[in-house]
């Protein structure tokens, strides 16, 4: 029989084993907070693109109240006051009343619609005509008159 020393244990966890674990969950807590970034940017952007069909609803139906012309602004439909999910006013462009250098223009600029622009500003909240600047790039967008609504960037 061999006599054990009354101090020793081997039970314990040495400090080596200890920042290994602590190693591992910080990278794992890394790692879920990236996922999770990711994750908030796809609802915002799904719940841009959701608000954008909406008011372009409310305006095709202002749009036949008013005889096939686009209302002149957001608030003449009672849409004015809605936010994006990163907190800035949806914008809105009526090409009746707006001059042409205004309008938002694809990498050729040329105008993305016929009848309004109606975008959100995305997370910098700045943007400019051309969705090939770098300030337009996460704006999200109506193009083609409606049959495309979702990132600049995409389009």
């Amino acid at each position: 029989m061999s006599a054990r020393h009354p101090h020793s244990s081997t039970a314990g966890v040495t400090l080596l084993e200890l920042l290994f674990v602590l190693g591992i969950i910080g990278t794992l807590v890394a790692l879920a907070q990236v996922s999770y970034s990711s994750y908030q940017n796809t609802v915002a952007i799904a719940q841009a693109v959701s608000d954008l069909e909406s008011i372009s609803t409310a305006i095709g139906h202002g749009t036949l109240m008013e005889g096939f012309a686009p209302p002149p602004t957001l608030a003449s439909i009672g849409m004015d006051g809605m936010l994006d999910p990163w907190g800035n006013p949806y914008q809105y462009i009526n090409h009746s009343t707006t001059p042409k250098g205004k309008w938002r223009k694809d990498r050729f600029i040329v105008p993305i619609n016929s009848d309004y622009d109606l975008y959100s500003m995305g997370p910098d909240g700045q943007s400019v005509a051309p969705l090939t600047a770098k300030a337009s790039q996460d704006d999200i967008i109506r193009a083609n008159d409606g049959a495309y609504v979702g990132p600049a960037s995409g389009y």
